[in-house]
């Protein structure tokens, strides 16, 4: 069992999916989450059936978060959002968007936590990145470019932040069965007219070796376990949970 106990986590995106999960599987362990989210109700549920606190916050909004000071032992970068275009057609707003939600944030952040991570001489900087870090899609390019940035940041904050006692690693997942995944599944079912279970094979298995998606509470494991003192020396890795998708 790990435990968390005497821990501060920051989740972001907690308040639904992964971020939900991973805070669920924090609290369990001990530890005081902090449910970081742009849905403010959300995210006051969550923390309040964990005995956490809310953080609403806009994570696009860089600039008024640069400076801020964190005082967690944990930090979970996982907030991030989807837009699907051909690069011909990718409007640029979109573009720099998902770029600072899902990288420059995650920089901001970390940036804001190192700090008393090092004064303690422990830390753990847990980055979601994606199989899309590891891959490329068509028509996801500012996703794809963001996972990879974010896995350049990771291999970065662990080469700086291991002498300090501070790891920095990133969970590479593939298709999560979400309640977003299951909406898509359903929606794709309903466009082609085929059935969820030929979607589900055709479509998000296509990919895995393995017929079976994985479950938000399998990346929260993985989290809990990279937050552990059992993974002190594991630093500056991916950690894929897709199926074997990156093992192609």
């Amino acid at each position: 069992m790990v435990d968390l106990s005497s821990k501060r986590a920051l989740v972001t995106g907690g308040a639904s999916g992964l971020g939900k999960a991973m805070s669920e599987a924090f609290a369990a362990a001990g530890a005081h989450v902090i449910v970081a989210d742009v849905d403010a109700e959300s995210a006051e549920a969550v923390a309040g059936d964990i005995g956490g606190e809310a953080w609403t916050v806009n994570l696009a909004d860089t600039s008024a978060l640069d400076g801020v000071d964190l005082d967690v032992d944990i930090l979970v970068n996982n907030a991030g959002i989807q837009r699907i275009h051909p690069i011909t057609e990718f409007p640029l707003d979109e573009w720099r968007l998902i770029n600072t939600l899902m990288l420059e944030a995650p920089f901001v952040l970390t940036k804001a936590a190192l700090p008393r991570m090092y004064e303690k001489g422990w830390g753990r900087v847990i980055n979601l990145s994606s199989i899309h870090g590891l891959r490329a899609s068509a028509n996801k390019s500012a996703y794809v470019a963001a996972k990879h940035g974010l896995m350049g940041l990771t291999k970065t904050t662990a080469l700086e932040a291991g002498p300090q006692g501070v790891t920095c690693n990133a969970i590479n997942p593939g298709y999560v069965l979400t309640p977003l995944v299951k909406g898509q599944i359903t929606d794709q079912a309903k466009t082609n007219g085929i059935s969820e279970d030929e979607v589900l094979e055709q479509v998000f298995l296509g990919h895995s070796a393995v017929p079976k998606l994985a479950e938000p509470e399998d990346i929260a494991q993985l989290a809990l376990f990279l937050a552990s003192d059992a993974a002190a020396v594991i630093n500056g890795s991916a950690h894929s949970i897709d199926g074997g998708w990156s093992a192609a």
